[in-house]
């Protein structure tokens, strides 16, 4: 390997962050026995002579037939440090290995240092963070395969097959441990029925809460602002620019780019955005923070696994880059225009991180929508969510600013309880 390029792999793993409770395992070690598990499981599939899904064949295709990703994908494996090879070391390594996980639905496991709730996160973690995963995950063409095969998951995790994690053993999610963790009492189940009621894994990860757990915040006074999601906060940020470099330390939010050059960026230069980060455990269906009327509602095909550079190696496998994936990454863009001029335009991004990245919008161009009234949801994966607001439309964010410098340790917060007061 180049000293050079080495030189800085080595540096990347000198200043690597702890992975984020509940959406990895809890150590390097548990993530290292899990990828171990999974390639026991690859060699299962191998002496069945399993056969490739087409997603994962199509992906094969692209590495046999364009030399720039297969250099790239045989870079990142190979860059992996060897004490975190356990389990992916060939490009057919890594294809069985997402044919495996495809079909199958992720498990809870009751010891808190085994639970692996995003295993295409942890296939990835290693890999994503070297100079030619950095690489390899802004191929545009590579990155289109990658999204057709989470898709392909995406399609099983619909389907009523997915729900055989959905018990009530230890290392189910309707165990004792899971109900408590995901606090699933706040939620519509019915436990009377077979699996509580969920017709499928997706059902369960994007349950509908109850209304008395999340009541709107200022009913009637349109000075409230209230979230869109339950999370923690990431960080707001004031005076936003058109253009900025989001990809530098910091990572400054670029509204061009947030919004995809939509005819409405203008409106927001100088404005505010308030982000957070919705955990695995999160409830993961988002509402209106304002009164209004939609407008242009419409999901932007972006990137999955691509980290900033400048957030170093990161085990969380991409939380430590939300401002910059809030440019780049699979999101959707929810415009609402209050009837009030001083508040004017509010964009609702939901953004999809790694896995599924799965965004659905259920409502549609001109739809009148009262503040706290569903917008959307996510299926199984990370997402972190941007609201953006016009300049002068916030008076002062009534949640505590995240100063600590973890984008994942800011304030909680919860669905339709108020963030803001308007001018």
């Amino acid at each position: 390997m180049n000293p050079d390029l080495e030189k800085d792999i080595e540096e990347r793993y000198r200043n690597s962050f702890g992975v984020v409770a509940g959406y990895l395992p809890e150590n390097r070690a548990a993530l290292d026995e899990w990828q171990l598990g999974l390639m026991q499981q690859v060699a299962d599939e191998r002496e069945k002579g399993t056969e490739l899904r087409p997603s994962v064949k199509n992906l094969q295709d692209l590495i046999d037939s364009d030399g720039i990703v297969r250099m790239y994908v045989t870079e990142m494996i190979d860059q992996v440090r060897p004490e975190h090879k356990k389990g992916i070391h060939t490009i057919p390594d890594l294809l069985q290995a997402l044919n495996v996980i495809t079909k199958t639905a992720p498990e809870y496991r009751r010891n808190p240092r085994d639970r692996n709730f995003f295993p295409m996160s942890s296939l990835f973690v290693y890999m994503m963070m070297t100079p030619a995963g950095e690489a390899a995950f802004r191929n545009e063409d590579f990155n289109d395969a990658i999204r057709d095969i989470l898709k392909d998951w995406c399609d099983f995790l619909d389907r009523p097959e997915s729900r055989t994690v959905l018990t009530e053993d230890e290392n189910g999610w309707l165990s004792q441990a899971a109900r408590e963790q995901n606090k699933l009492y706040e939620f519509v189940t019915d436990p009377d029925e077979p699996y509580w009621g969920f017709r499928s894994y997706n059902d369960y990860f994007h349950r509908q809460i109850k209304d008395e757990f999340r009541p709107v915040a200022g009913l009637g006074d349109p000075k409230v602002v209230v979230s869109a999601n339950d999370g923690t906060l990431v960080r707001y940020v004031r005076g936003v620019k058109r253009s900025d470099n989001f990809w530098i330390k910091g990572q400054p939010y670029s509204l061009v780019n947030m919004l995809d050059s939509d005819d409405y960026t203008d409106r927001f230069i100088g404005g505010d955005v308030f982000q957070s980060f919705l955990s695995g455990a999160d409830y993961h269906r988002w509402r209106a923070p304002i009164d209004g009327i939609v407008r242009m509602p419409r999901v932007v095909e972006g990137l999955m696994f691509s980290n900033a550079e400048t957030a170093g190696w990161d085990t969380t496998a991409g939380t430590k880059s939300q401002c910059y994936q809030a440019s780049v990454n699979t999101r959707g863009l929810v415009f609402i225009e209050s009837k009030d001029p001083k508040m004017g335009m509010v964009c609702v991004i939901p953004i999809g991180i790694t896995e599924i990245s799965s965004i659905t919008i259920s409502v549609k161009d001109g739809q009148p929508v009262e503040k706290g009234q569903e917008l959307g949801y996510f299926s199984y994966g990370g997402s972190s969510m941007c609201l953006v607001f016009q300049p002068g439309a916030i008076d002062h964010f009534t949640v505590p600013q995240n100063t600590g410098g973890d984008d994942n340790a800011g304030a909680p917060i919860f669905v339709n309880s108020q963030i803001a007061l308007a001018r």
